[in-house]
């Protein structure tokens, strides 16, 4: 294992910030889910699922963290990133960490254990397809680390789906 695809220190907090905002998401009536990207230097920008309160369905945390990211950092920054998430980005959020530069990828709860949660959101069967196999078909490497054990990253979830 090189250097980046291991938790580092540091990446625990950066986590556990992901877990509050996905709190936050889920108190004003959106999904739980959470991300911050931080640059080389420690700047950060954060973001959460705004599915229901925009009445987006790609307004999941990680495609508006990218997003807002990219409004306030300039590509040298973004390709010394990291973005942390509360759950493993799904293959559209993958997609748009993939084309934003960002190359680092550190997640808490993986699709698996969500699936294990939420097998369906109203009525659609989520998608089965890890991240780490949308960055493989990319040209360029995205480390992704995770799962990380971090309880509150599935307990976030705790009833919301039922």
């Amino acid at each position: 294992m090189g250097e980046l695809d291991r938790i580092e220190d540091g990446d625990l907090a950066w986590l556990r910030r992901c877990v509050d905002l996905a709190w936050a998401a889920r108190e004003r009536g959106d999904h739980p889910f959470g991300s911050v990207v931080v640059t080389a230097d420690g700047r950060s920008v954060e973001g959460m699922n705004t599915v229901v309160t925009r009445r987006d369905p790609t307004g999941h945390a990680e495609t508006n963290v990218v997003r807002a990211a990219a409004e306030v950092l300039d590509e040298s920054e973004l390709a010394g990133a990291t973005l942390y998430t509360s759950t493993e980005p799904c293959a559209m959020c993958s997609g748009a960490i993939y084309w934003s530069g960002i190359p680092r990828v550190v997640f808490a709860l993986s699709e698996a254990g969500l699936r294990g949660i939420v097998a369906e959101q109203e009525g659609v069967p989520t998608l089965s397809l890890p991240s780490r196999e949308v960055f493989a078909r990319g040209g360029r490497p995205v480390t992704v680390v995770g799962p990380t054990e971090l309880p509150e990253a599935a307990s976030v979830h705790d009833g919301f789906w039922t």
